[in-house]
């Protein structure tokens, strides 16, 4: 919902906010591995029990998820490999978060909480799975309730605040749903796009 709300708005706050990342060059794919890298340690920050700590690492790591693919369309450096690459980590860094934090309760012998990060993790890796495999057939899956940028934010808010349950449990009830409507516009622009190829072909020869 955040980036289909500000769409290209985006280029714009962040030019006004961090001009120093536009004054040489630099190379987008570097920071997208930073990014990762710093939500990786937000993860094992997760693990040995550090949830404050981690939710400021969230945050700092998202800086650079933010910033990488303004910097590349700034300089015109955009390449299909670094959306590859940013959609790749993308995916490697909310599974690790979400494992990180399962772990720490497992730790504690929380089991119902391990359950419930476990359930937010499959639902967000269907949210992100789905629009993927949707749009080999159709030109774009938009729709959503909950997305990565609020689900990486909930995290963040959840540990610095010391309300990770309530937030595992809104990011795995707003991920399922996102998932169901995912689904619902796919099959209705894939059984549209089914029925007027059928008519297509059953037009008569003239």
């Amino acid at each position: 919902m955040i980036k289909s709300t500000l769409g290209e708005r985006v280029d714009e706050v962040v030019h006004r906010l961090f001009p120093f990342l536009f004054v040489r060059r630099l190379d987008p794919n570097t920071l997208t591995v930073c990014g990762a890298l710093v939500s990786l340690g937000a993860a094992a920050a997760f693990i040995a029990g550090q949830l404050v700590l981690g939710g400021f690492l969230i945050l700092f790591g998202g800086f650079f998820d933010l910033v990488d693919g303004v910097v590349a369309r700034h300089f015109g450096i955009s390449t299909r490999f670094g959306a590859f690459l940013d959609s790749t980590l993308d995916r490697l860094v909310d599974m690790a978060l979400l494992l990180g934090i399962s772990v720490h309760y497992a730790s504690q012998g929380d089991a119902g909480s391990v359950l419930l990060a476990g359930s937010a993790m499959v639902a967000s890796v269907l949210v992100s799975y789905a629009k993927a495999r949707a749009e080999l057939e159709v030109p774009t899956i938009e729709v959503g309730l909950l997305e990565r940028g609020e689900r990486v934010g909930l995290l963040a808010a959840g540990a610095i605040l010391d309300l990770m349950i309530p937030a595992l449990w809104v990011i795995a009830v707003g991920s399922t749903i996102t998932v169901i409507q995912r689904f619902a516009l796919a099959r209705r622009e894939m059984d549209r796009m089914d029925r007027a190829e059928k008519e297509g072909l059953q037009e008569p020869i003239s």
